[in-house]
């Protein structure tokens, strides 16, 4: 396993498990809407697997981007990553925390928990001068057994949504900024409206961050202690289902048990609503 928790690790911790056998390292940056930036850096961190979270890990079909895939066919390619029931998955990006946690909790939304973002990603692996490599591990791993069980709690859709803003059992937490939760900029979407979920409350995520990093548990805590949750659902939002679990990220750590993202989030809200 992990270590105490399964939901991030520190850097230090993957240099010094970097040789496990069971050990799996996934890269899984993309690109920002808003970000003029070339998809992955130059270098890697060793032992490193290309996660294709808007190709292979979506369902291309769908018209909304990095749309939850089908449980086979996220089962089909998991597995021929070499992925195996029993690995050890540590998920990072290259820009500290961003879609490493989407990647985190797709596996948790197909039923695997031995998976952890790597706290503060790239940029925190070589702040400390660990080393890199210039080229991705070779693809020549034996396919896994790596076995998918769907756990459609832990996702939502357009359907679901106008019954969960409604509910006052439930909380919706988007974590665009500020300035596009009260759609005072425009969304940087060609053509997507500017607007909120009905009864969502905003958390952008960035206010989850201390630089690459995570903030400590205790800031997490005082973060979340703003909003009104006490035993209430958590449903989380954001642009297009990214950074939404940021949140999730930071509200499993900190012990909250009833937690979903809508997958479509505003993308999909916006464009089906007016």
């Amino acid at each position: 396993m992990l270590n105490d928790y399964s939901q991030a690790v520190s850097v230090s911790w993957l240099h010094e498990n970097i040789d496990n056998e069971k050990l799996i390292v996934l890269d899984a940056t993309i690109i920002k809407v808003s970000d003029s930036t070339i998809l992955s850096s130059e270098d890697w961190i060793p032992k490193t697997r290309h996660f294709d979270l808007q190709g292979r890990f979506s369902d291309l079909e769908a018209e909304f981007p990095t749309t939850l895939p089908r449980e086979e066919q996220f089962e089909r390619e998991a597995r021929a990553l070499g992925i195996n029931q029993d690995s050890i998955i540590v998920v990072y990006d290259s820009k500290g925390i961003y879609s490493s946690a989407r990647v985190w909790w797709l596996f948790r939304a197909f039923g695997f928990e031995n998976i952890a973002v790597l706290d503060g990603g790239l940029p925190e692996w070589k702040l400390l001068n660990y080393n890199t490599v210039t080229s991705l591990k070779d693809p020549n791993w034996i396919v896994g057994d790596f076995s998918a069980v769907y756990k459609p709690q832990k996702i939502c859709f357009f359907n679901d949504i106008s019954k969960i803003s409604t509910d006052k059992e439930c909380l919706i937490l988007d974590a665009r900024s500020t300035d596009r939760f009260k759609g005072m900029v425009p969304e940087p979407r060609l053509g997507l409206r500017r607007g909120t979920i009905p009864n969502s409350q905003n958390l952008p995520y960035t206010n989850l961050l201390n630089g690459n990093c995570l903030k400590s548990k205790e800031d997490l805590k005082s973060i979340f202690n703003t909003f009104n949750i006490e035993n209430k659902s958590l449903t989380f939002s954001c642009g297009s289902g990214i950074t939404a679990c940021v949140l999730a990220l930071a509200a499993d750590i900190l012990g909250f048990k009833k937690l979903s993202v809508y997958d479509g989030s505003w993308t999909e809200y916006g464009t089906l609503t007016t």
